[in-house]
């Protein structure tokens, strides 16, 4: 039985390929369960995301578990095997954390990914398919996750326009938690923002959009905020610090006049303002208002660039990290194989121990003195513990096996004269 990895992602496999074989959360431990039985395999997790699909597993033979995915997503075999890879071993675990990482995402050093492997973790561990090798190998993965995260500047610099707008915020204000947010818009960038600004701590968000039932969608994702019309855009304004927007709009939906009303009603307290719409949402004499702090697309672009170049740096410190993590777990792995036959050897030796002690008590019950019983028992001990080793390497030294004698002196620790 051996690690395997198997599975496809963005950069093997078409959207439509992905969809087909992606794992919905609550049918996952199901799935866990049936492709254990059906594919032979002790233990097994399944990490799926947009982006990826992946098969995590001790297993001796990965082609059944092909077979599987094949059949019970109706998906033929010569279309799956275009795009599937697999790893083993060491170079599976290398896999796994470089995924956990952020170093095999679309975005690289993107930290989402580290919690959906997690989730995919727990799953498996509700669905009874994690095992001791299993649960060992995901911990050295989430160690080595935690290493790159702390060790490494990979997560540190924003390479998403909602992320570095977020990020710009938390530079103007000293507490996001007591701002105001207004996100004008309700589409996948202003999700984003909205997400990293929940994350952030901002309880007060407020999202303005034309159609109502889009933005009561993203409202009911953030677990709550206020819901308006774009309409009523001008009577929300005054209470926003941050106003972040992205909206479809071929015309302006802020004009200058907007922001000069909603300070003025501010008594000027400073408003932070991101357009990352393009066409631009915000007239660009916004910015000649002095307390507005107002930035677009292009301003964050210079910046994520700079944190593009900064993070292919971290990336590579992180897979040297990930290289020292996956080769001392091989350490690891192979003085655990040999704990058996350590465990077998200290046996034999307690066995023979105590027969040397119950004889010795016999002599002592007989009136023996008790010096010559220690002296037996002694001598017996070692002379027992010698016999096997002593044989083998007489019989290396006839056989002229001068490696196998330079091991067992290291081994046995003797030293010896030149």
């Amino acid at each position: 039985m051996g690690f395997i990895a198997l599975g496809i992602n963005h950069k093997t496999a078409s959207v439509h390929l992905r969809e087909k074989v992606a794992f919905l959360p609550e049918f996952l431990p199901h799935a866990l369960q049936v492709a254990c039985a059906r594919a032979e395999i002790n233990e097994l997790a399944i990490v799926s995301t947009c982006n990826r699909t992946e098969f995590y597993g001790i297993a001796n033979d990965s082609q059944k578990l092909l077979q599987w995915l094949s059949q019970e997503r109706q998906i033929s075999l010569t279309e799956l095997q275009t795009s599937i890879y697999l790893h083993q071993d060491q170079q599976a675990l290398r896999h796994l954390m470089r995924v956990a990482s952020g170093l095999d995402s679309m975005v690289l050093g993107e930290p989402q990914i580290f919690g959906q492997v997690k989730v995919a973790y727990q799953h498996a561990q509700q669905a009874g398919t994690v095992g001791s090798q299993l649960d060992r190998i995901f911990q050295q993965a989430f160690a080595a996750v935690k290493r790159v995260r702390t060790e490494t500047a990979i997560g540190a610099n924003p390479v998403s326009i909602g992320f570095a707008a977020v990020q710009l915020a938390k530079q103007i204000f000293t507490d996001l938690t007591k701002a105001n947010a207004l996100l004008v818009g309700a589409g996948e960038m202003i999700s984003l923002v909205a997400k990293h600004l929940k994350e952030q701590g901002i309880k007060h968000i407020t999202i303005a959009n034309r159609s109502l039932e889009r933005a009561e969608n993203l409202a009911a994702e953030l677990g709550g905020a206020k819901v308006v019309l774009l309409a009523d855009l001008a009577e929300v304004l005054p209470q926003a610090d941050i106003v972040i927007s992205c909206t479809g709009s071929q015309l302006p939906v802020i004009g200058k006049g907007m922001v000069e009303r909603a300070l003025k009603k501010r008594r000027y307290q400073p408003i932070f303002m991101v357009d990352i719409a393009v066409p631009r949402d915000i007239e660009p004499e916004v910015d000649d208002l002095e307390d507005v702090y107002l930035y677009t697309v292009d301003d964050l672009e210079s910046t994520i660039e700079e944190n593009r170049r900064a993070r292919q740096q971290a990336a590579q410190q992180a897979e040297q990290l990930i290289e020292q993590c996956a080769i001392e777990f091989g350490h690891q792995q192979r003085a655990q194989a040999a704990s058996g036959l350590v465990m077998a050897y200290r046996q034999q030796v307690e066995e023979l121990r105590l027969a040397e002690i119950a004889k010795a008590q016999q002599s002592l019950a007989q009136g023996v003195n008790p010096h010559d019983v220690l002296e037996r028992l002694s001598r017996n001990l070692t002379n027992k513990l010698m016999h096997t080793p002593s044989v083998q390497l007489k019989q290396a030294a006839a056989n002229n096996a001068h490696d196998k004698l330079m091991w067992a002196a290291e081994l046995l620790g003797v030293q010896q004269n030149e």
